[in-house]
């Protein structure tokens, strides 16, 4: 799990506002359904016409107003650490790669169980190895997860190149430029249709409820209960409609 140590900067001064970063993509439908499952509504970031990146919730929590930054994935962790939001809805992939070789600056607060995907090394389907390990030295691996890819290799002990990549990883074995890939799975199917094959997985990623560290401590009430009521009301539903 992740730890935080002392923030970067101060947060923001504190104010009757809790503001929380949500991540643009695949998390964000479920983030705002989870926040909706405790009274906290920004159901106005899914309106297909909407083009505001900053909304506050019609509706409070125990009295307490929130409102929502809606940035990219990568971007959330760093709203947070900087203070600019005292929570965030984050993929844990995310984190492990800004913080890859060094502790943590947020706050790790609750795995909230949906998003779920796994980061691994893949390999053509004719190549002569069968796992990450039996690469030969100085092998090429391409990664949008440049230091989760490292962090891995350096662990078996490999010296490898990592590439580091922006676009579809998968293309960098199927023109030779790489001899296997580091990148997020969750059904495999682009994989298989580009001839790649799921060999080693790094971790296993969902979204996590992140914090900075002060604000956390100085809104300590208002979080605690949030926290206390995604527990019961999000997680306490996914416990009663079966395994996830």
């Amino acid at each position: 799990m992740l730890t935080a140590t002392s923030p970067r900067p101060a947060p923001k001064p504190n104010t009757a506002t809790i503001t929380i970063a949500l991540a643009k993509g695949a998390l964000l439908a479920d983030a705002v359904r989870c926040l909706q499952q405790v009274g906290i509504d920004f159901s106005r970031f899914l309106d297909p016409g909407n083009r505001l990146l900053r909304i506050e919730s019609p509706t409070q929590l125990n009295g307490q107003r929130y409102e929502a930054l809606l940035v990219r994935n990568h971007d959330v962790p760093v709203y947070v650490e900087y203070g600019q939001a005292e929570l965030g809805i984050v993929g844990y992939d995310i984190l492990r790669e800004r913080y890859a070789g060094s502790e943590a600056r947020v706050a790790h607060l609750l795995d909230l169980k949906f998003g779920y995907c796994r980061m691994s090394v893949a390999l053509p389907q004719d190549s002569p190895y069968t796992s990450a390990a039996q690469l030969p030295p100085h092998a090429r691996v391409a990664s949008k997860f440049v230091g989760c890819a490292r962090e891995y290799f350096d662990r078996l002990d490999l010296p490898v190149e990592i590439i580091s990549l922006y676009g579809s990883v998968e293309l960098a074995p199927l023109t030779g430029m790489a001899d296997a890939i580091v990148d997020l799975v969750a059904t495999g199917r682009t994989l298989r249709e580009n001839g790649l094959v799921e060999r080693d997985c790094l971790f296993e990623s969902t979204a996590r409820l992140i914090a900075h560290p002060t604000s956390y401590r100085v809104n300590q009430q208002p979080i605690g209960e949030l926290v206390n009521q995604i527990r019961e009301r999000w997680l306490g539903s996914l416990v009663a409609s079966g395994p996830f």
